[in-house]
């Protein structure tokens, strides 16, 4: 692969900063069925789905805009400025709500307090499938974990991209999806097996992210379906509409049939790409699109956050007024949580996430130019100069500035905004 086409950076893709919103109230959504169920819950229950959204427009956004001038460590430095400052003023929110001294047992969500929250503090609870220490600290942050492992894998996984054109990297992605199709395939086939059983959550689900690295890939290598968007919402809704009616109706008997279903997750990670993949090629075009407009790039922006303290909203209500019936009426509870979870979400982001990753960013900047002076000022005065010394040092000025995880991050110089 020619240097020029892997520094190419690339335009904004603000859609996908709209569409990435909608995904974290999918998961509001689908929290608030503990809470206040609408008679609808058939459908919501599969708003968790919007995690695998996160994750594959995690992989996405980070190949979108990556620069060979960015180096591993800053590119880690600058995901952990963006995700752990407001993960940990979360985390100390969320504590009143789901530890207690000595809990009610009537109340499932909370649970004594104990060491194990430490474990969410350095973002470890996800790598356990008991669900005391996977939802322990602030239930919502066990993506948190996958999340660390799909930042510490992607310079590699991105090294090993480096060399693919389009047809590579649309191989590599056909790939990635039979492999996670044979694990869910092996999984349903051995329940009980130590790989259905005991496989970490950021080992399982690290092909969501790789699919959106490989198919962001191929889109810089040139790749440009020609599909309109509403073929991905399209596909999103039958893909929904089946899952209900399964629930509703029960599956179709026989063993293909119990693998499709068991493999729901597998079958959302595709979904969740070609919706992806058809809304930034649509940016590319340059074309219209709603998901562009101001308030909800803007809520896209403040989504990270808002996936944040949404759970902590919604348990805190459910502490305080305790469940409620299906109903239609429940929209008012939908309503307050929205509300105060969407003001949280306001007050965390300008007040936490911004300015921290700013400053935190600013500081590891200003390191690396002290540094690199200090360089310059050893080496012979022919080497600061070499190509080689420019392309590690710097060439355009911008390019190491990435978009950041899937749930997570404001556009510059790409769709989100990051590292």
């Amino acid at each position: 692969m020619q240097p020029s086409a892997a520094a190419n950076r690339m335009p904004r893709a603000d859609s996908l900063t709209g569409l990435r919103w909608w995904a974290a109230f999918g998961v509001f959504a689908f929290h608030m069925e503990v809470f206040a169920p609408l008679p609808i819950s058939t459908v919501l229950q599969f708003g968790n789905f919007g995690v695998t959204f996160f994750f594959v427009l995690s992989g996405f956004v980070l190949t979108w805009s990556w620069s060979p001038a960015t180096g591993a460590r800053t590119f880690w430095w600058r995901r952990f400025a963006r995700i752990y400052p407001p993960h940990l003023v979360a985390l100390l929110i969320a504590l009143p709500v789901f530890y207690a001294v000595a809990p009610d047992p009537a109340q499932w969500w909370v649970k004594p307090l104990g060491p194990v929250v430490l474990l969410s503090v350095v973002l470890l609870q996800g790598w356990s499938r008991d669900p005391a220490i996977l939802f322990s600290g602030n239930p919502a942050a066990w993506t948190l974990t996958c999340e660390a492992f799909f930042y510490a894998m992607h310079p590699f996984l991105q090294r090993a991209l480096n060399p693919f054109r389009v047809r590579g990297a649309l191989v590599a992605a056909t790939g990635v999806v039979g492999l996670a199709l044979a694990y869910r395939v092996a999984t349903v086939a051995s329940p009980g097996s130590w790989w259905a059983a005991g496989m970490p959550w950021p080992v399982v689900r690290i092909t969501e992210f790789a699919l959106g690295m490989c198919l962001a890939w191929a889109v810089r290598q040139g790749w440009r379906p020609r599909l309109p968007p509403w073929v991905g919402y399209l596909l999103a809704a039958l893909f929904l509409t089946w899952l209900s009616a399964t629930v509703l109706l029960g599956p179709v008997p026989g063993p293909l049939s119990s693998y499709a279903i068991g493999s729901a997750n597998e079958l959302a990670t595709v979904v969740c790409a070609v919706l992806i993949v058809l809304v930034a090629s649509r940016d590319l075009r340059g074309g219209r699109s709603l998901l562009r407009s101001r308030p909800l790039v803007v809520l896209g922006e403040w989504s990270y956050s808002f996936y944040l303290v949404h759970a902590t909203v919604v348990y805190a209500l459910l502490t305080w007024f305790g469940p409620s019936a299906p109903s239609w009426r429940n929209l008012l509870w939908y309503l307050l949580a929205f509300v105060i979870g969407l003001v949280a979400a306001a007050a965390l982001h300008l007040a936490v996430e911004r300015p921290a990753e700013r400053r935190m960013r600013r500081w590891w900047d200003v390191r690396r130019s002290r540094r690199a002076g200090v360089a310059a000022e050893v080496l012979p005065d022919d080497a600061t100069t070499s190509p080689g010394a420019g392309s590690a040092l710097g060439g355009a000025p911008d390019a190491g500035r990435m978009p950041s995880s899937a749930f997570m991050d404001r556009s510059e110089g790409g769709p989100e905004r990051s590292s």
